[in-house]
Order: structure tokens, then C-alpha cells, then sequence
């Protein structure tokens, strides 16, 4: 899998910026640090010395190093620095992740206003709704996934459309359409949070065919994830 992955993200990188390293150095590197992070990048170094690591392949930034050369690496920036984000996998589907799910940190406030006036449209418990924004794209709200999923509920366009969905980047947009879409799946599997959340991950089609949970690695991840934060955010309410 993380082989896959390597590949699906040198060619992603080689497509959507070739415009850009055209102009900077494109040696992108894959760098494997001793506590087993995966680092890719075309700067000699992590870009500054308090950038913060991540635990898997999540993100790749784009930036200008103080010398003017674009860089591109899965290493955050330091604050202060400007920088784009250009790819993002959900973030608690990865099976291999080292986050410790019962203690990483919470958004507790984020968006509060358009969580709960969506889960009190579509009668849908907001701890759900904020476990499943925290799982899908750890509350960044210019989260793209290589699929084209978009947003903090990382809505593909074609869903978002089904949706009512204009604009999947738009915060309120988005958490409109992804809590909408969540009460889809709770209606059709019976308010069974932990079949909705694998449906919301793999498709109801992928739970009705197998019965239950299916047999997929990142879904089983995400919605054992997901049911941990769930919890968790349930005590904030």
C-alpha cells in the first residue's frame, strides 16, 4: 500500500505541477526519517527547523523558500510562511497511522455555528457531524483529495451536485451538503452510526454487499476512528 501510494503521489505531483518545477528544482526526493515518516520534497533540508511533522502522507504544500525558489514538500512550513496546499488524503483512513485517536487534540469550537444548525436541519447528532469533518480532513476547509473530493467533508463532485452543492470549498456549503449526505446514510442503514460512517467512507453500495463493514482496511480504520471521536466529542456536548 504505502509502495501505491508513493507512486500515486510522484505521478499527482508530476501533473499538477509541472508548470511550476519547471521553474524551481523538480528532484523530488522520498526520504525516509528513523521514526519511519515519509518525507517527500525538492529542498535540501526540512524547510525550517519548527515545521511541523505529520504521521503520514497527507499533504503536500507548495511555498517559496527566502531564496525565491518554489518548493514543494509534505513537511508544513513554519508560521509566517504562506504556502498552498496541494493534496490531501483523508485523513483517518490511513490503516498505518501512529495518532493516538482517544487523546490528538479536538476542535471543539470550529465552525460551531454551521455544525449545528445542520445537524438540526437534517437531525443528526453534531458530535457525528464534527467526528466525521475531523476524520475526513482534520477541519481544513481547502482539503483536496487526489480522488477530487473537496472541502471539510470532502464531497466529490458529483455527490456535491446530487447535493444541492454549488460550491463543495465553501464552508457552509460544504458542512450543508456532507450533513445532508450523513443523514442519507443513517436513514438507510437504520441509525446505525458505524454502518452510516463506512457508507459515508466506501459507498452504501460497499456495505450493503458485504453486510456490514467492508472487508477494506481504510474503512475499517475510518470507521473505528471515527466512532472513537465520535465519543469523544459527544463529552463536549
Amino acid at each position: 500500500m504505502r509502495a501505491q501510494l508513493s507512486l500515486l503521489l510522484a505521478g499527482l505531483m508530476a501533473s499538477l505541477l509541472q508548470s511550476s518545477l519547471s521553474q524551481a528544482d523538480s528532484d523530488i526526493r522520498r526520504i525516509v526519517h528513523p521514526d519511519g515518516r515519509v518525507e517527500f520534497t525538492n529542498v535540501g533540508s526540512t524547510p525550517a527547523n519548527n515545521a511541523i511533522p505529520t504521521t503520514s502522507i497527507q499533504t503536500i504544500y507548495s511555498y517559496r523558500t527566502p531564496g525565491g525558489t518554489m518548493a514543494f514538500s509534505d513537511q508544513r512550513p513554519a508560521s509566517g510562511i504562506r504556502y498552498e496546499t496541494l493534496r490531501f488524503d483523508c485523513y483517518a483512513c490511513q490503516p498505518g497511522s501512529t495518532i493516538n485517536w482517544h487523546n490528538t487534540r479536538l476542535f471543539a469550537s470550529q465552525y460551531k455555528d454551521e455544525i449545528e444548525r445542520e445537524a438540526q436541519r437534517f437531525n443528526v447528532d453534531p458530535a457525528l457531524v464534527r467526528a466525521v469533518i475531523h476524520a475526513e480532513s482534520a477541519f481544513n476547509p481547502q482539503a483536496r483529495s487526489p480522488k477530487g473530493a473537496q472541502g471539510l467533508m470532502q464531497l466529490m463532485p458529483p455527490t456535491a451536485a446530487d447535493l444541492g452543492v454549488t460550491n463543495a470549498m465553501d464552508i457552509s456549503q460544504n458542512i450543508y451538503g456532507g450533513v445532508k449526505y450523513l443523514s442519507w446514510m443513517l436513514e438507510r442503514f437504520n441509525g446505525d452510526t458505524r454502518l452510516a460512517t463506512a457508507a459515508y467512507n466506501a459507498g452504501p453500495g460497499a456495505v450493503q454487499q458485504y453486510g456490514g463493514i467492508p472487508p477494506f482496511a481504510e474503512t475499517q480504520a475510518y470507521t473505528e476512528r471515527v466512532a472513537i471521536l465520535h465519543q469523544r466529542y459527544r463529552q463536549l456536548y
